[in-house]
């Protein structure tokens, strides 16, 4: 399958997951603010590969869980909204680089640093 049409795929499948991950009642998924970052499928189309970033998560395990348990209604959902020969299975991995990113954000913001790029203590 051409990689035009995977990438395409994958767009629609993040666009589809990340509305419906907002849908999902269990109180396990539900912890914080959730995105989806990025989407891979197989060439095949078995298996899709979704990173969540998940700002304010409170117990990832407990998350896991949660996102295994609605796998299976996303997927049916996936496969309502998109017309494919096959609807893949849905593979979850948590993504930390945002909240690595925006944890170096604060330790740059935290540095006092004047104009010059001299610290204040050498000021």
């Amino acid at each position: 399958m051409s990689s035009n049409k995977i990438a395409r795929i994958n767009d629609d499948i993040q666009r589809v997951v990340s509305a419906r991950l907002r849908d999902v009642k269990d109180p396990r998924v539900q912890q914080g603010m959730i995105s989806v970052t990025r989407v891979e499928t197989t060439g095949d189309l078995r298996y899709s590969k979704i990173w969540l970033s998940v700002m304010g998560l409170k117990d990832e395990k407990e998350f896991r869980r949660g996102l295994k348990s609605a796998s299976g209604w996303l997927r049916h959902e996936l496969g309502s909204v998109l017309n494919l020969r096959y609807t893949p299975e849905l593979v979850f991995e948590l993504d930390h680089s945002i909240e690595y990113g925006a944890h170096i954000s604060e330790i740059i913001h935290s540095l006092d640093i004047g104009e010059n790029g001299e610290t204040e203590d050498e000021l």
